[in-house]
C-alpha cells in the first residue's frame, strides 16, 4: 500500500508528533504532509522522509505561529493531491482530516481531540483571546464547524487518544472510535536515584486551561513550596501573584525534567486534559500525582497511583493535598503501572487495530525496535 501521514503543523516535539514518529516508523515508506515543518523538526525526526508542506508554509510567521492561519487551513489541505494513495493516516487535533480523499482510499484518523478552540472549550479560548482574536473566532467559528462536521463525515476509521477523547468523536460527529492510548517515553524517567526535596511540581504549558493559577493558588494557601515548570502567555500574571515559596523554571527537558520530576514529593495536575502525558512521566519517575476528576487524568491515574480532587477550585485541591501528606505511595507501584504505556504497547495496539481493519496489510513487528523512527 502506498501511504500518506498528515499531521496539523509540525513546530515542535510534543504529545502529538510522538504519535507521529511512532506511525512512521511503522511506515517507513510514507509520504508526510503538513501545513508547515520547522527545520529542525525536519532535520533531527523526518531526515530522508519525502516532507509536502501546504500553501501556508509560504506565508509569513507560518512556522512559528501557525495556528494562526486557521482559517486558511481548510482552503490549503485540499490542494493535496492523494491519488495515488491506498491509505491514509491522519494525525488530527486541528485541520489535518479534511482532504480530498480518493474513492478507493482507506482514511484512518488518529483524533487527539476535535478541535477544543472551536467545540468545547470556545468560551474559554475567547475570554482568554485579545481583540483581533475575538473578532476571528466570531466570524469564523461557524463555518470552520462546519467544515469540521463534513470533514469527520469522510473518514473511514477513527482512533480516539482516550475514552475521554472517544466521548468527544462520539458526541460531536456522531462517530464511534477505537481508544488507543498515546506513547509515553517513561523508561527514561524511570531510571536514575533521587531524593524528594519537600516542594509540589507543575509541568505544562502556562495557559489558562491548564489552570497553573489553581496549583499556585493552593500551595501560597497552605504555605507548600511549588515549582512551576513551563512557559505561556500566563506566566506574568502568576509570577506577580506568586509568594516566596513558588519557584519559575523555563520549559524543561531531558536530566534536568527528570529530575524536577523524581524529586517532587506530588505533581499537580489541576487542568482537565484528554490524554495527559505528564502525569505518566511523574509516576515513571515513582512521584504520585494529585489530579482534578476530570478528563484523560481517569485513564493515567489510579488509586495506586495517586488522587482526584473533585471541583477546580482552590478549597477542594488544598483538601486533597492534605489527604495526601496522609497517605503512602509505593513508588515501584507508580512505575509499573507508568510502564503500561509504553512506546512498545502503543506500536502493538496499533498494530492489531491496522490488521483488523485493512486485513492482509505488512507492518513490521512492533517489537522489533525500542525506539520511534528518526
Amino acid at each position: 500500500m502506498k501511504t500518506a501521514l498528515i499531521h496539523y503543523w509540525l513546530t515542535n516535539l510534543r504529545g502529538g508528533e510522538k504519535v507521529l514518529l511512532e506511525l512512521a516508523g511503522l511506515f517507513p515508506d510514507a509520504d508526510l504532509f503538513t501545513h508547515a515543518c520547522s527545520r529542525e523538526m525536519a532535520e533531527r525526526f523526518f531526515q530522508g522522509r519525502r516532507i509536502r508542506e501546504s500553501l501556508i508554509a509560504r506565508l509569513p510567521g507560518a512556522r512559528r505561529n501557525c495556528q494562526s492561519y486557521l482559517p486558511l487551513m481548510p482552503c490549503a489541505l485540499r490542494q493535496f493531491d492523494f491519488s495515488s494513495y491506498d491509505l491514509i493516516l491522519s494525525s488530527e487535533s486541528g485541520p489535518a482530516k479534511g482532504i480530498r480523499k480518493p474513492p478507493s482510499a482507506t482514511h484512518i484518523c488518529y483524533c487527539h481531540t476535535p478541535m477544543r478552540y472551536l467545540w468545547d472549550m470556545y468560551d474559554d479560548y475567547y475570554r482568554s483571546t485579545g481583540i483581533p482574536g475575538k473578532i476571528a473566532m466570531r466570524l469564523f467559528r461557524d463555518p470552520l464547524r462546519r467544515y469540521d462536521l463534513r470533514s469527520a463525515d469522510a473518514v473511514d476509521h477513527f482512533i480516539a487518544n482516550s475514552r475521554f477523547v472517544a466521548e468527544r468523536i462520539r458526541r460531536i460527529y456522531g462517530r464511534e472510535s477505537t481508544v488507543i492510548h498515546p506513547p509515553a517515553d517513561v523508561s527514561f524517567f524511570r531510571k536514575g536515584a533521587y531524593e524528594k526535596k519537600g516542594y509540589y511540581l507543575f509541568v505544562g504549558q502556562l495557559i489558562d486551561y491548564k489552570r497553573a493559577d489553581l496549583a499556585l493558588e493552593a500551595c501560597m494557601k497552605m504555605n507548600r513550596r511549588l515549582l512551576i515548570v513551563g512557559e505561556g502567555n500566563q506566566l506574568p500574571a502568576l509570577r506577580k501573584r506568586a509568594g516566596k515559596n513558588i519557584c519559575f523554571r523555563g520549559r524543561l527537558e531531558g536530566e534536568p525534567l527528570r529530575r524536577a520530576y523524581a524529586e517532587a514529593e506530588a505533581l499537580l495536575f489541576p487542568g482537565i486534559e484528554d490524554f495527559g502525558i505528564v502525569p505518566l512521566e511523574a509516576q515513571a519517575a515513582g512521584t504520585p500525582v494529585i489530579a482534578l476528576g476530570k478528563g484523560g487524568a481517569l485513564e493515567t491515574v489510579t488509586p495506586q497511583t495517586g488522587l482526584f480532587f473533585p471541583k477546580a477550585d482552590v478549597q477542594s485541591l488544598c483538601a486533597a493535598i492534605e489527604e495526601f501528606e496522609s497517605k503512602t505511595f509505593q513508588p515501584e507501584l507508580l512505575r509499573t503501572h507508568a510502564e503500561s504505556f509504553r512506546p512498545e504497547v502503543f506500536r502493538r495496539n496499533m498494530r492489531n487495530f491496522l490488521k483488523r481493519v485493512l486485513p492482509g496489510l505488512p507492518l513490521p513487528d512492533p517489537d522489533a525496535r525500542e525506539t520511534p523512527a528518526g
